[in-house]
Parts: C-alpha cells; structure tokens; sequence
C-alpha cells in the first residue's frame, strides 16, 4: 500500500491536525505514517493548551518511519517554532522526502497562534523551496507575501509571489475571500489554473485545511498529477463539508468517511 507522511500537531478533539490527517489518508486508500509536533488540549470552541514536541524529536520520528516504511509523499501542518521547521527542512534534504505538501499553519480558525513569529521566516526561507507544492489561505498567503488579498486577481499575484520564493506550485485557497464560490488559485510556474466548487454554507468546518493538505498529499502519493490531485482533494474537501458533523458546542468537524 502506498504511504504518506504527516508531520503536524496533534488535535485532542479529532477534527484538524494528526488526526483529520490519518482519517483522510484512510479514506483516501493512502496508509499514513505521523511525526507529531505538539500535543494540544483542544476541543470545537478552541484551544486551551499547547506542549511542543522537541525538534530533534520529531526528526527522529520522520526518520525513523521513513527507513522503515519509505515516504512517498509528505505533508506538514503546525511546525510551531523555527528549530522545528529547520529540523523539518533538514530531513527532507536528508531523506530525499518527495511530494512535500506544506500546509502553513499559522493559526488556529479560534484565533490562537499555532507558529511562533521567527518560524514564519523559516517557513518563508527554508521551506517553500523545498516545497512540490505550498497551500496557504488568505491569511497565510498575505502573512507570506506581506501584502493583503481581498479579490482573485489578488490572491492570484500571491501565487505568482510564493512560486519566486521557491515553492515549485501553489494553491493560495479561496475559503476565506467573498464569493458564491471557492475558488483556489493553482500556480505551477508556468500555468494558472482556477479550481472552483460551491461555497457550502456551514459552521461545521473545522480541520478543512488540514483535510485538503492531506488529501492533495495523498493523490501525489497515488501518482497524479497535481491538477489532478487538486481536483479531487477540492471534490473530496466540499463533499467532507456538505456532510459535516455538528459535535461539540462550537464548529465541529468534517465527516472524512462521507464515502464510506
């Protein structure tokens, strides 16, 4: 069976990080392997507390499945602070790491800060370039960028700024920007493309980013191309909210077993 990495926090309410990761890993056909960051206290209204894992810990995890197990695409959420993304970066020179999808998780959809303010350089310096391909949403991309995106043709000069920082692609995620769609911005260097689906009305969406980074690690893991990954971890991502779970007495999470 094909396998896929992710290297992230660990959600104690099961929506978002390490585990929307392995629960969308599974419902895509992919056997997921985990190098956990942080350990979150954390339910649908928020998070209450935050325990960093070591970075020369969560090398040793990375490491130590890929030897075993081998990688075949790899996906990183909440890196937490700057040695830990070094350590990130660091492994996958070492290991040759391929399809690293990099989910820049900068904060939570509850407001809390998720990566320190010198690790967002070292996300900017040291990552991107290491990147197949980077998915920021609005937030992240203007944070990245340092300039504000409030229309497409905005979010699409993101693309276009992200990819001269080194990422070889980029998805800028249009979740966040006004609409009656979603519409992501796919930039690979050479062509532009616009991957649009209903705008599903919801408050149930937490883990969304995480569940699309994963799934789009996923599909390079199986082999496609990144449009077509793209593409059906959008389908995959809007089918996961039209199902969505109201637990919990804030936005609860999406149903990740939709097809099932």
């Amino acid at each position: 069976m094909t396998t896929a990495l992710t290297i992230a926090g660990s959600d104690s309410g099961g929506g978002a990080g390490i585990q929307a990761d392995l629960k969308t890993f599974a419902a895509c056909r992919v056997f997921g392997l985990t190098a956990v960051t942080a350990v979150t206290a954390q339910n649908s209204l928020g998070v209450q507390a935050l325990h960093a894992v070591p970075a020369d810990i969560v090398a040793a995890q990375i490491r130590a499945v890929a030897s075993d197990f081998g990688v075949r695409a790899a996906k990183t959420g909440m890196l937490v602070d700057a040695a830990t993304v070094e350590a990130v970066a660091a492994c996958v020179d070492e290991l040759r790491l391929p399809n690293l999808v990099v989910d820049p998780v900068l904060a939570a959809t509850s407001g809390e800060r998720l990566l320190a303010g010198g690790a967002v350089a070292k996300v900017r310096t040291e990552l991107l370039r290491r990147a197949r391909v980077v998915t920021p949403n609005r937030a992240e991309a203007e944070l990245l960028t340092g300039r504000p995106i409030a229309s497409l043709a905005e979010a699409r000069d993101a693309a276009r700024r992200l990819h001269d920082l080194g990422a070889e692609a980029v998805i800028v995620k249009g979740g966040h920007l006004p609409g009656a769609d979603a519409v992501d911005i796919l930039f690979d260097g050479r062509d532009l493309l616009e991957l649009r689906s209903p705008r599903i009305a919801t408050r149930h969406g937490h883990g969304t980013g995480c569940t699309f980074g994963a799934a789009l690690a996923a599909g390079l893991a199986l082999g496609r191309p990144l449009p077509a990954a793209a593409r059906a971890a959008k389908h995959y991502v809007e089918q996961a909210l039209r199902h969505a779970l109201p637990l919990g007495r804030g936005p609860g999470p999406l149903d990740h077993f939709w097809r099932e």
